[in-house]
């Protein structure tokens, strides 16, 4: 039996949704359905689905939309995992929102048998086509093909259709903190900003800063490389020697005819006591006076 095709992944968004026609199999001799009406309350949301926020304006004036031409783009549905009847979502849920909001009783949609993997895959090509991920959205999705299904970075990018760097660079805005990955996810950091943090010592003050400041891309550069001030260095100053010990020193350089120095711990018990000599006859003599 011919192998079955993987679906079309790699080919882009029209291949996946049947507007290019596949070689025929042995497992492809009915021919694939067409659009279906499908009532909406029959159709539940994909848990793995990359988009993870909608906004609200958004919906409200795809509804409008809807409310006058009726949803033009249909769904991408599978059958449901529980097999009751459901349709799971593969791609288009913003639509099936927007058409709830519209009061609609069924929308158009093609329901097509996918694995999980080829369920994201096709999840993650529609909305980056549609440039409705975020970077966030669209790097945890990446990750998602890679520790879920066993992806390699070069399958990702071959599948998807980018390049390898892109995915890279996006994976590297996962090691963020999570305050940073919420302010690209609501759109007050671009993935410009964001890849200028990574390697920030203190990325959410800086991240804080370019959001206050309204900095751009290049001038958040310049901040996240900008050499920190370095602190003075602290020179240690010797405590001031009090009377006696200085009196006491002298008594001990005159009587040895050579310079001593005491070094007194503040406060305690112990000490220091030095003696410099400027000849080997000194040392000589020194050690005479101490032996005897």
């Amino acid at each position: 039996m011919a192998k079955k095709p993987s679906g079309g992944l790699g080919r882009g968004l029209s291949a996946l949704m049947a507007d290019v026609a596949p070689e025929k199999t042995e497992s492809e001799e009915r021919p694939r359905r067409g659009d279906q009406m499908i009532p909406v309350e029959k159709i539940v949301p994909n848990p793995d689905q990359p988009r993870r926020h909608f906004t609200q304006e958004r919906l409200e004036d795809l509804a409008r939309s809807i409310r006058e031409k009726g949803v033009i783009q249909p769904l991408i549905l599978r059958k449901g995992p529980k097999d009751d009847g459901t349709f799971e979502i593969v791609a288009g849920e913003r639509r099936w929102r927007a058409a709830q909001m519209a009061q609609l009783h069924d929308v158009p949609a093609l329901v097509r048998d996918y694995s999980d993997t080829e369920a994201l895959e096709v999840a993650i090509i529609e909305n980056i086509q549609r440039a409705d991920l975020n970077a966030i959205e669209e790097a945890a999705g990446y990750r998602d093909l890679m520790d879920r299904f066993g992806h390699t970075q070069e399958k990702v990018s071959e599948a998807l259709g980018k390049s390898r760097s892109h995915i890279a660079n996006l994976l590297r805005l996962l090691n963020l903190p999570d305050e940073v990955q919420d302010l690209v996810i609501d759109g007050k950091l671009t993935a410009g900003h964001a890849r200028t943090l990574v390697t920030a010592e203190n990325p959410i003050a800086l991240a804080r800063q370019i959001v206050s400041k309204g900095l751009s891309v290049r001038e958040a550069e310049r901040l996240a490389k900008a050499p920190k001030a370095e602190k003075p260095a602290k020179t240690k100053v010797k405590p001031e020697k009090d009377a006696d010990t200085r009196a006491l020193e002298a008594d001990l350089s005159a009587a040895l005819g050579m310079k001593v120095s005491i070094d007194h711990k503040v406060g305690g018990q112990s000490g220091q006591l030095s003696v410099r000599y400027a000849t080997l006859d000194d040392l000589d003599d020194l050690c005479a006076k101490l032996g005897g």
